[in-house]
């Protein structure tokens, strides 16, 4: 997952609002949203070459989501960062206790920043810091950078989603995932992959023929505990393949 833009607003009737991208190459084996047999309740996208995931919702209202940090001189780490959503939307630790026993280990993964969060709080961790903080209540956004941290692509995802909350439109809000305009090169980050791989990673919705936007997900979190998860998946040069949704009440319907 390389962009989140999120509304937090505990004590509001839709507390928690998520659009996210991720990116990936196209070669990766990838299973579209759905219900894990293995633990009933969680519905996220599977990973199957490692077998995680990079952002889901679990029981007890439980939501995580993952981007990497984008760092070629960091040393790789052992463990496949797709396990860290997984493991909190699979446990029983809080947010900040399960951030907490994550200090330790940190870096046995490639460099990260991982959402974890209930109904009650919302946490993010940037595994270059090892900076857990409890979110306070606003728009905030992550790439492959810290939190908020003021890339062109995630200020124009943050300010789409400003607009966005006046209607809570669904197609708008895609629309802000499915942007593909391009800053000038002055304003790029320079992350050390390169002025070009710079400028194919520099919008919102990426494409090209092996590496782009595989998945563009929305999920509504309501207070009294309904949640709506819409993922719209993507092929090659962005051509969509497929949508899936699923809303929470009594039982999961998709």
């Amino acid at each position: 997952m390389c962009l989140i833009v999120l509304a937090w607003r505990p004590g509001h009737a839709l507390p928690l609002l998520v659009a996210a991208n991720r990116d990936e190459f196209y070669a990766r084996p990838t299973a579209a949203l759905a219900e894990w047999p293995e633990t009933p309740g969680l519905i996220a996208g599977r990973d199957l070459q490692a077998g995680g995931t990079w952002l889901g919702i679990g029981p007890g209202g439980r939501f995580a989501a993952l981007t990497n940090i984008r760092d070629p001189r960091a040393v790789q780490g052992s463990r496949s960062r797709g396990e860290l959503p997984l493991r909190f939307l699979q446990g029983y630790l809080g947010p900040e206790a399960f951030l907490d026993k994550l200090r330790s280990e940190a870096d046995d993964y490639s460099g990260f920043n991982l959402l974890v969060g209930d109904r009650q709080q919302l946490w993010h961790f940037n595994s270059q810091n090892r900076r857990a903080k409890a979110l306070p209540s606003g728009i905030h956004g992550i790439s492959n950078a810290d939190l908020d941290t003021p890339w062109p692509k995630l200020q124009r995802a943050k300010a789409a989603l400003v607009d966005a909350l006046e209607t809570l439109d669904e197609e708008a809000l895609f629309a802000l995932l499915a942007n593909t305009a391009k800053p000038e090169d002055a304003a790029l980050p320079d992350t050390g992959v390169g002025l070009d791989t710079e400028r194919l990673l520099a919008s919102v919705f990426i494409a090209s023929a092996n590496y782009g936007t595989r998945a563009s997900t929305l999920l509504f979190s309501h207070a009294d505990g309904a949640r709506q998860l819409i993922e719209r998946s993507f092929g090659a040069e962005g051509v969509a393949i497929g949508e899936v949704r699923f809303e929470t009440g009594n039982q999961w319907v998709g």
